[in-house]
């Protein structure tokens, strides 16, 4: 395909049922956002707009291409097209061209799609199906099966041109990013921080990391574990700022550590909150998000995480609340970010030996200090800015 790929074809889903005021945006956006990523990883190619599809031409590694555009928010597939003139022959012959590195036995479809008025093509859908079809038949000896084949040649038949393809890379669909605001993340370098970190980025939001680094208690390597795993995500968003705000916490903790005994846990997932809604209304942020899982963690019960919230005003979305940690460490592997995430956590050692799992807000308030909460803004006002960038 590196030889013979023209273009890389890249097609979205949710953006194409916005109006077509917000879809323009949106098309926009992605078509920037694709750019960035080209550029970033030094890959060539002229992103262009054209219909519902995003178009790469000039692409020097189509498949490097179409596999870096995959990993953007919003593209739902990217394909490794070859372009011919949009007759019935020259798809066949393109066809024919491709069977070529057919494998050896496995079945084959064809999917095609003409588009346009009857009157554009001198041949239907289905005669591009029947045509092909035999010329990778003759070609190859490869059985046909339209349910489950081993391979598919898509054929996108257009007014001006037609795209041929073999090849796939599925990306994460959802909507462009830069298009829903931003979000402050608390990132915590454990498993399941950066899944609804990389949830919400997906979802179009611009993220503000913020790790709240707990000093000794953060164990070993916490803090280079966290700027890890923002790395691999900002490297999929590389014309948004992801540095991270790094905000110094251990005397918070100490302070917790010294007063506070059952539901120590609980005050230090409102003091998270607390600093996160600082930065969120300096970054003119919506709301803020969190790795949280219902039931995970004893912090993290229905009761305990209504006592959590209830220290901020800004909407808490917890991208990850109903799922399975199967699913969130299969999502991680997926991600690229459960390697760097696995260490063991530090704030286990800020826990109570008998942690509370069933907390009321006047119980949890009460056991905290007076000063508590200035102890949060002096930290969030002492916060640094740091670079998660390759270079």
């Amino acid at each position: 395909m590196n030889e013979t790929a023209h273009v890389v074809l890249v097609g979205y889903g949710e953006v194409g049922t916005k109006s077509s005021s917000v879809r323009a945006k949106m098309e926009g956006r992605l078509q920037e956002n694709v750019q960035a990523v080209l550029d970033d990883r030094s890959l060539s190619g002229r992103v262009e707009r054209e219909w519902s599809r995003i178009i790469v031409r000039d692409p020097t590694a189509p498949e490097a291409v179409a596999a870096a555009c995959a990993e953007v928010p919003g593209v739902v597939w990217a394909r490794p097209s070859v372009v011919c003139d949009p007759e019935l022959d020259d798809i066949v012959a393109v066809c024919r061209e491709l069977a070529a590195d057919h494998p050896d036995g496995a079945s084959f479809a064809i999917d095609e799609d003409r588009v346009g008025p009857k009157d554009a093509h001198d041949f239907s859908g289905r005669d591009i199906a029947r045509e092909a079809g035999t010329a990778v038949v003759d070609a190859t000896g490869a059985p046909v099966d339209l349910d489950d084949p081993e391979r598919t040649y898509r054929v996108e038949c257009r007014e001006e041109a037609a795209y041929i393809s073999v090849r796939r890379f599925d990306g994460p669909g959802g909507l462009p990013l830069g298009t829903q605001g931003k979000a402050v993340s608390l990132v915590s370098g454990g498993i399941d921080s950066p899944v609804a970190t990389w949830e919400m980025l997906r979802r179009g939001c611009e993220i503000v990391p913020v790790y709240v680094d707990l000093g000794e208690f953060g164990g070993a390597d916490h803090r280079a574990r966290a700027l890890e795993t923002v790395r691999t995500i900002a490297r999929r968003a590389p014309n948004f700022d992801m540095r991270v705000h790094v905000v110094p916490g251990d005397d918070v903790v100490q302070r917790l550590m010294d007063t506070v005994e059952d539901t120590r846990m609980l005050s230090l997932r409102r003091v998270m909150l607390a600093i996160a809604a600082e930065i969120a209304n300096d970054e003119h942020a919506h709301s803020i998000v969190t790795g949280e899982s219902l039931g995970q963690k004893s912090s993290q019960t229905g009761e305990n995480i209504a006592v959590t919230e209830a220290a901020v005003d800004y909407p808490v979305h917890r991208p990850l609340f109903t799922r399975d940690k199967t699913d969130i460490v299969a999502a991680a592997r997926e991600l690229g970010t459960y390697t760097d995430s696995t260490l063991p956590v530090g704030c286990e050692r800020v826990a109570p030996s008998f942690p509370e799992t069933n907390a009321s807000l006047s119980a949890v308030e009460a056991a905290e200090p007076d000063d508590l909460f200035e102890l949060v803004v002096a930290a969030a006002q002492n916060r640094q800015l740091v670079s998660v960038r390759d270079d």
